[in-house]
């Protein structure tokens, strides 16, 4: 009978695997995520003048339909749609 010996390292294979994982959690546990907002993102969430004008627009649009004065400018809605599709 011939024993052959298979060296240290294989009496237990998981032992390296086990080594790994240890260093991949200790690796994620140190980064973390990191948000950063830009000087004119942070502007244009503090001038809200334009939600203002453009919610006052809406809210007369809606009166004027609901009131029956609205009137569509047939020429203006065939030119825009003209350059629109000529681009």
């Amino acid at each position: 009978m011939k024993i052959t010996s298979f060296g240290v390292n294989s009496v237990n294979p998981y032992n390296k695997q086990q080594k790994a994982q240890k260093a991949t959690e200790s690796k994620s546990a140190v980064t973390a995520d990191k948000i950063e907002i830009s000087s004119a993102a942070k502007e244009m969430s503090a001038s809200s003048t334009y939600n203002a004008e453009r919610a006052q627009k809406i809210q007369k649009l809606k009166e004027e339909i609901q009131s029956g004065t609205y009137q569509v400018d047939a020429k203006k809605v065939a030119e825009d749609m003209l350059n629109y599709y000529r681009k």
